[in-house]
């Protein structure tokens, strides 16, 4: 019995081995698409080590924004979404991974047989194990373990882009919230200097210096500066809630940190070359993973046009007579011979579908050159709008200091000093948008970029 065992182990194995040394792969490697890529990007700016190599937690100067994104990295609900889809995708590799490795059952049966001619019944009862292994001669399970490895790279690199959106997502509205706090500030001040105002026209009035219409208007003024102040109180709360989800929480108060004029402070934004979004942008090496896995299923569907062998071994024993030892080997070839073409339709399918990713893989790239043309044309125009707004703030409120002393001296009307004084207002309103803007522009190049996805901070 001992022998015969052995015998059948040694065939098993040999077999195996001789049979797989012979098999020949089907289908082509996959090979990385040629891209026309551009030499630079349209606007001029510094060439040198991308902004997108800088971590986030050295971009980002506020302290409180640093631990927010912390905050959002642990518990925000679509990076746990991404993080259980890769968990997902590693246990369909391991699953895949299986496949290569033999199987192994146990079963166990009994019976009775009664014979009519002496009256007498025979009992059994069997217990054995079967082993069977199906080779992989056209390295087709190799292959669909392959794909299920770019499946899984593709879930990671889709974990990614949720990190680089998260950062974004976090840091543009935070700097919104720094703005809209700036501008709630305007307001208020704005609003008291208007009481303040009204408070002289009254007096006035009072004393038969100035007419109803002026007093009607600067109660109009100080309203307008009201009504921003309750605009920007609602807005500020919103984005405060907004900011809550993003930390995967109930709404509630967000903690504040540097003002708007601290955050990030960059000299120059080097941007690199197109041609290393290739490689630094997750959604492309998504894109390209799964362009990768569907190349190899190609292969696969190639496969099923060849016979199939299924090398089994079972061995068992007698339990009621535990010297009775069976053994058997077999084989199975199995081979396709008609299917009314459904193979040979089945690979065309799997050549469109990699037809398909083929260009989404390609568009992705372009789309990205687009994000990244678009944010350097942002950064480069709000900053130069900032720095014109500015100016234009500070005018407004120079010219409207000096309108206010020309009317208390009795030398214009009043009607100049509700201009120039709401020209003032609406300056320092909008100085304070177009610095958010511009910071926006240089967060919006550092994700178009394919910057921020490193998740764990340099102690």
């Amino acid at each position: 019995m001992k022998n015969s065992l052995k015998h059948i182990t040694f065939f098993v194995l040999a077999g195996a081995v001789l049979l797989n040394l012979q098999s020949c792969k089907i289908g082509k490697n996959y090979t990385r698409a040629e891209q026309e890529l551009p030499v630079n990007y349209r606007q001029d700016f510094v060439k040198d080590s991308s902004i997108a190599n800088m971590p986030w937690w050295k971009l980002f100067k506020d302290p409180v924004l640093i631990e927010l994104i912390n905050t959002a990295f642990t518990e925000n609900k679509n990076i746990k979404i991404a993080i259980v889809r890769m968990d997902e995708s590693r246990l369909y590799l391991d699953i895949s991974k299986a496949d290569l490795l033999p199987s192994v059952n146990y079963g166990s049966g009994a019976g009775s047989t009664y014979n009519t001619t002496t009256s007498n019944f025979s009992n059994s009862v069997n217990v054995g194990v079967n082993v069977s292994y199906t080779l992989d001669l056209w390295h087709r399970v190799r292959t669909l373990n392959d794909a299920a490895l770019q499946e899984y790279l593709a879930t990671e690199e889709a974990y990614k882009a949720v990190s680089i959106g998260i950062i974004a997502s976090m840091a543009n509205a935070y700097i919104s919230l720094r703005d809209i706090d700036n501008r709630l500030s305007i307001s208020e001040k704005t609003a008291r200097n208007f009481s303040e105002n009204l408070a002289v026209m009254q007096a006035k009035f009072d004393a038969g210096f100035v007419s109803e219409v002026d007093l009607t208007q600067s109660k109009i003024q100080l309203i307008e500066a009201q009504i921003s102040v309750e605009t920007f109180m609602r807005l500020r709360t919103q984005l405060e809630n907004g900011i809550s989800i993003l930390l995967g929480d109930a709404p509630k108060k967000i903690p504040r940190g540097l003002a708007l004029e601290e955050q990030i402070n960059l000299p120059e934004v080097p941007v690199g070359l197109p041609s290393e979004l290739i490689d630094r942008r997750p959604d492309i090496l998504q894109a390209e993973s799964k362009l990768h896995a569907q190349t190899l299923r190609i292969g696969t569907a190639e496969a099923l046009q060849y016979p199939s062998l299924t090398l089994s071994a079972d061995m068992g024993v007698q339990l009621l007579n535990p010297t009775t030892f069976f053994a058997g080997l077999s084989a199975q070839v199995l081979g396709p011979i008609f299917n009314g073409g459904r193979i040979k339709t089945g690979i065309e399918v799997e050549k469109i579908r990699t037809e398909q990713l083929l260009y989404q893989y390609q568009l992705s790239y372009l789309n990205a050159l687009r994000e990244v043309e678009d944010a350097m044309i942002s950064q480069k125009t709000f900053n130069n709008e900032y720095a014109l707004r500015k100016l234009q703030m500070e005018l407004a409120t120079k010219a409207a200091h000096l309108s206010w002393v020309r009317y208390d001296g009795g030398l214009t009307s009043y009607l100049e000093v509700l201009s120039l004084q709401g020209s003032q207002f609406s300056a320092e309103l909008k100085a304070s948008v177009a610095l958010q803007q511009e910071l926006a522009s240089i967060i919006n190049l550092y994700q178009a970029l394919g910057g921020g996805w490193e998740v764990t901070e340099e102690k």
